[in-house]
């Protein structure tokens, strides 16, 4: 036992790894097991939807955009946060988002309660040219989404994926996809994913 000591393990840097990897993975488990079995972690908000076809490309479409490097969804129960942005952020509003996007990043405003915020067309503009709304904005313009269609074949194969991962979507919600997204654009759904976001949980006043 005498050589066994905090120095002797420090000297030992293969052993010193283990038994931090041991630590950190025991810890983690202690943390992060309990809240799959919180109901306020996993139940969803009252009212809460799983996202429309439309939506759900539009989720996409923002996601390989890269849009959340720069803004995040994910509003701290702070009141500087509150005041600016809205309610804080519940766990129960994400239950049906794979991957959520929550995250820290805030080089653009925080996007958890954009939902109903600004009209259809302000979003289209902002879209287009975001200095034509946001004069100081470094927001670079996306305007061919307004120029490229979506695929509705493609929505099909990406709602049986959220089927996999407990979103409750009915075979009639995935039969009648393709049809909601005939002719739309992916800034149409872009502005519909954006339009929804936050709305559950309505802004503090």
């Amino acid at each position: 036992m005498k050589n066994f000591t905090h120095e002797w393990i420090e000297k030992n840097p293969w052993l010193l790894i283990g038994l931090v990897i041991l630590v950190i993975s025991v810890g983690g488990l202690v943390e992060i097991v309990p809240l799959f079995f919180q109901r306020s972690t996993t139940e969803p908000v009252a009212g809460l939807a799983p996202y429309s076809p439309l939506r759900l490309a539009g989720r996409d479409v923002y996601i390989r955009e890269g849009c959340y490097n720069c803004h995040s969804q994910m509003i701290r129960p702070f009141r500087a946060e509150t005041e600016r942005y809205g309610h804080y952020s519940v766990a129960g509003e994400f239950v049906y988002d794979h991957p959520f996007q929550w995250g820290s990043k805030r080089t653009g405003p925080d996007l958890a309660r954009v939902g109903g915020r600004y009209s259809d067309e302000w979003h289209r503009t902002h879209l287009d040219n975001p200095r034509d709304v946001v004069p100081e904005s470094n927001m670079p313009g996306y305007p061919w989404l307004a120029r490229t269609g979506l695929d509705p074949a493609e929505i099909v194969p990406k709602m049986r994926a959220m089927q996999l991962l407990a979103v409750p979507y009915s075979e009639k919600d995935v039969t009648d996809a393709p049809a909601q997204l005939a002719g739309k654009t992916e800034q149409d759904a872009l502005v519909a994913y954006l339009q929804g976001l936050g709305t559950q949980i309505k802004k503090r006043n």
